[in-house]
């Protein structure tokens, strides 16, 4: 490959991982994983493209990839917020680890200057204390679930 236009690829890295979450949030997880690999490809050492395919799997609900995907950012990367805001949500949506995942994206936006970040952890923390904490299964017949 002419290593001009690798170069030109590899200027393009962050429009493919952008590209990326664009095809997530349209529901394409196939151009997704595809625009993530190619740029995991293009520069194997960053991160970003796991935290894309951790993105996927915690949109479809596959709580425990998504999970060692963001354990493996972090291990990785300890700093990165994005990757721990998003490990919190996985911990938010199992009730033995939601307080795990309430510390976690606390500590994310206190530690983040990126306001995006900050802003989901805020909306994180408003759905716990909105939903999560006054949640009540069917089953209970309108009594509050016991935490």
């Amino acid at each position: 490959m002419d290593e001009s236009l690798l170069q030109e690829c590899k200027d393009d890295f962050a429009l493919l991982i952008e590209a990326g979450f664009v095809a997530v949030k349209q529901l394409d997880e196939t151009s997704a994983r595809r625009l993530f690999t190619a740029a995991e490809m293009l520069n194997p050492e960053s991160t970003a493209a796991q935290i894309g395919l951790g993105y996927i799997a915690l949109n479809k609900l596959e709580v425990s990839e998504a999970t060692t995907t963001f354990e493996a950012v972090l291990e990785k990367e300890p700093e990165n917020h994005l990757a721990q805001a998003f490990l919190g949500i996985c911990f938010l949506l199992k009730k033995t680890t939601r307080k795990k995942g309430e510390k976690l994206l606390e500590e994310a936006k206190a530690a983040t200057e990126d306001a995006t970040i900050k802003n989901l952890c805020e909306v994180c923390e408003t759905w716990v204390e909105k939903d999560l904490k006054k949640m009540k299964a069917p089953f209970f017949s309108g009594e509050e679930e016991k935490e």
